[in-house]
């Protein structure tokens, strides 16, 4: 990454304040047959991070010095490092470094380096309480990075704070709201209800498993072609031991062509809800659903299985038709 223009500066070779310090080149006495061309900045740069790590030096300067290597090359490891190493030894004002990083991670959400050194930070500050808005407000750029989510949970569980953990409920719900696709939301709402630990108010975990099933059904229902949800359906079930037979009645509509318009359901059943109007039918999850409840079952239910299988492979999900017929030949050797 280019430095902003404001504040491109001379080369270090050419700034008096560091002639002390040799520079040590990155190939030197080698002939790489396939060198990387660096710009002239970012060769002069690292040159002299080299030769101050050589001395350590741990400075003010060294400092100016990281963090210019690490504008140009935001995933360079070793001057995030020693950049740490050096805020330590001067014992700097590590607010002053967080808003800092607080630029660099929005510019850079999907650089490790930035989020471990903002681990590194909060453990030193032991003040976790501004970091949930901040992420919140990073998730508003990127609300799938893998990084930031990561970083929220760690956030949680490193300080398990119950002033951290009382909203995040809340907050993962409102992020489904804006995507209720949003597989990274509902992998987080796992974690929050199920990875980490009883909350006060959830020790009931049989009514925890209810809410969860209950709030999983309305978002397919909403949205009955959207994996996330399913994923995490089975989530709750496998978590609570519960056979997915127990959740036919729900399933086997949306496993279903839409029925025609105009036709109302015979009964209402609350905890089953169904596909909203201008859902896609049937849906390639809920056939392959019925289908792990048909060969979990056995015996003649496999031919049920075998024929969902084959529409899975043949008319609904054929991109994965080397899939569904490997299914088929698997369960041909339980006969």
């Amino acid at each position: 990454m280019d430095l902003p223009a404001e504040e491109e500066q001379p080369l270090y070779s050419q700034r008096p304040e560091w002639a002390d310090v040799v520079p040590l080149e990155q190939y030197e006495s080698v002939a790489p047959l396939a060198p990387i061309f660096y710009t002239d900045e970012y060769r002069d740069a690292t040159n002299y991070f080299r030769g101050i790590v050589k001395s350590g030096e741990m400075s003010p300067r060294v400092l100016e010095l990281t963090e210019n290597i690490i504008r140009q090359n935001p995933g360079h490891y070793s001057a995030w490092q020693y950049r740490y190493k050096t805020l330590m030894a001067l014992k700097s004002p590590l607010d002053d470094e967080l808003q800092l990083m607080d630029e660099l991670a929005i510019k850079h959400l999907k650089t490790y380096q930035v989020w471990h050194h903002r681990r590194l930070l909060v453990q030193q500050t032991r003040n976790p309480g501004p970091e949930l808005e901040f992420i919140a407000n990073s998730l508003q750029v990127d609300t799938k990075n893998y990084h930031t989510w990561s970083y929220r949970q760690w956030i949680l569980a490193y300080f398990n704070d119950d002033a951290l953990w009382s909203h995040e409920l809340d907050f993962v719900e409102s992020m489904l709201e804006s995507d209720v696709r949003n597989n990274s939301a509902w992998h987080h709402r796992f974690f929050v209800v199920f990875q980490s630990g009883v909350r006060n108010g959830d020790e009931d975990r049989d009514a925890v498993v209810r809410r969860e099933l209950a709030f999983v059904k309305e978002r397919i229902a909403i949205a009955p072609n959207n994996a996330s949800a399913w994923n995490y359906l089975r989530g709750v079930l496998d978590h609570a031991k519960i056979p997915y037979c127990e959740l036919q009645a729900f399933v086997l509509p949306y496993s279903l062509p839409q029925p025609p318009l105009g036709t109302p359901p015979e009964v209402v059943d609350l905890e089953s809800p169904l596909p909203s109007k201008d859902s896609q039918l049937p849906c390639v999850a809920a056939v392959e659903f019925m289908a792990d409840i048909h060969e979990a079952a056995g015996g003649g239910d496999l031919v049920k299985a075998t024929e969902l299988w084959k529409s899975l492979a043949n008319e609904h999900d054929t991109i994965r038709k080397r899939y569904w017929e490997y299914r088929i030949a698997e369960s041909m050797k339980t006969k």
